[in-house]
């Protein structure tokens, strides 16, 4: 289980650092999985295959963006974030500290 934890953990914190990649790779499987789905339905012209396709991608990246939203203000709140930044830019062992 702590496993499992430290595994969604770890995919958390890559979608967090790569949000902007992340909300493109949804656009694009969206967008290929509805053009999928509507290429088999013959009934429908082409043109209208390529809308609905667009449209549900565009859904898609709505909800990945709303859901980036949510997980930045969550960051945001709980402080995760700024201790995250603090520790990669200013590390507390530096060899290059100030302190004399």
């Amino acid at each position: 289980m702590a496993d499992l934890k430290s595994n969604i953990e770890s995919i958390r914190e890559w979608v967090v650092d790569h949000k902007l990649r992340t909300v493109g790779c949804l656009w694009l499987s969206g967008i290929t999985g509805s053009i999928a789905y509507n290429w088999s339905r013959p009934t429908m012209k082409t043109s209208v295959k390529i809308i609905h396709a667009r449209l549900h991608a565009q859904a898609l990246t709505l909800a990945a963006l709303a859901g980036a939203a949510v997980v930045e203000y969550y960051d945001h709140r709980s402080g995760t974030k700024a201790e995250r930044y603090a520790n990669q830019f200013f590390p507390k062992d530096s060899p290059h500290s100030h302190k004399d």
